[in-house]
């Protein structure tokens, strides 16, 4: 089975889970099978995942890392452990529970974890660290940020909304403004000009102003509520294509598209896999962070840790935008062959997504 395949059917059982009731633990490790070597990575390599307050089964960023974890434990036959934050004072904490259990390779999801992985990081220069969607606050030779280009995806996204809205508006709004947000709603704002100057429209934008940096903000990326008053009002002003970028938040948005006929475009994973609305979920725009944290990993256990911080990109495949899934017969091919057109041009450099959100 192949590694994306095997992606796909982690984040299907875990959706499956939710629905039944049950979800990972909440704490606690998970133990590798040990004794085994495979691809040159050390039996008793001890690889650990601390979540933000979103929890593994967020549908979001935190699944995904979780699955790569999973992922590393299944292939390379290394031993996890991962624990479950739920409150922004657990961080501190479980960081310092992984780092008395032996843990050579920390990872953090989200920039929340940035403050404690850093102390930690300080504390024990012997150890390695991973950060998933920010960087410390200087370079530290013990910390591998992991980042994501997500404007190239969103680019194409913002293309897509463009390309298929029927009132010729669509909107966005981010949890936090932060850099790894931003990005995506930077990217998605220049898609959508993009189809304007080739197709001769005249897309609005909802929810963000890239030359000022200001838009719409739910405050953090658990209140669903928010996020559906948000989108509500998008609607109210004639937007039918949402783009939130605001994890867990993002599920409120949905609710509001469901109830208004309206539609979804989901960031982080693949929306149509990962949450039960995929019916209208138009695509996703995609940072493979299952692949990025597996990666990771493996270079870690092999010895090959460096600090060196990982961008995902289309070229590298670290990220993408989703099938259109049940959308595909509705997407005009000469609007798809525009995507794809777009993507090589990306990939080969031709065309450059400018972002002051791009990771570096």
């Amino acid at each position: 089975m192949k590694r994306a395949t095997k992606f796909a059917a982690l984040a299907a059982a875990a959706l499956a889970l939710s629905a039944c009731g049950e979800a990972p633990p909440e704490s606690g490790t998970e133990n590798g099978a040990g004794g085994q070597e495979t691809g040159g990575a050390p039996a008793d390599f001890k690889a650990c995942m601390i979540s933000d307050e979103g929890g593994w089964d967020d549908q979001s960023f935190n699944q995904s890392g979780h699955e790569g974890l999973l992922m590393a434990q299944e292939e390379l036959g290394i031993e996890i452990a991962a624990v479950e934050s739920n409150a922004p004072a657990d961080f501190v904490p479980n960081v310092e529970s992984l780092v008395g259990e032996g843990c050579d390779l920390i990872i953090g999801v989200g920039f929340k974890l940035a403050e404690a992985i850093e102390a930690a990081a300080t504390a024990n220069p012997d150890l390695h660290f991973a950060l998933i969607d920010s960087a410390v606050s200087q370079p530290m030779d013990n910390v591998r940020p992991i980042l994501f280009n997500t404007a190239e995806a969103a680019f194409l996204a913002g293309v897509l909304a463009a390309g298929m809205t029927e009132t010729g508006t669509v909107a966005t709004f981010g949890g936090i403004q932060i850099p790894s947000v931003a990005v995506f709603m930077d990217g998605f704002v220049d898609g959508v000009a993009r189809y304007n100057a080739d197709n001769g429209a005249n897309v609005q934008v909802l929810g963000w102003d890239k030359e000022a940096q200001t838009g719409s903000f739910s405050g953090d990326f658990t209140n669903q509520a928010q996020g559906q008053n948000l989108a509500q009002g998008f609607i109210d002003q004639g937007a039918d294509i949402i783009m939130p970028v605001a994890g867990p938040v993002g599920l409120g948005a949905a609710a509001a598209a469901s109830d208004a006929g309206k539609w979804i475009i989901w960031v982080d994973s693949d929306g149509v896999l990962t949450t039960e609305h995929g019916d209208l979920i138009m695509t996703s725009v995609m940072k493979l962070i299952g692949e990025a944290v597996f990666d990771v990993i493996a270079a870690a256990a092999e010895g090959d840790f460096t600090s060196e911080p990982y961008v995902g990109t289309l070229e590298n495949k670290g990220v993408g935008l989703a099938p259109f899934h049940e959308f595909e017969d509705r997407v005009p091919a000469e609007l798809s062959a525009q995507i794809d057109t777009l993507r090589e041009q990306i990939i080969s450099g031709e065309l450059v997504i400018e972002s002051p959100n791009t990771p570096s």
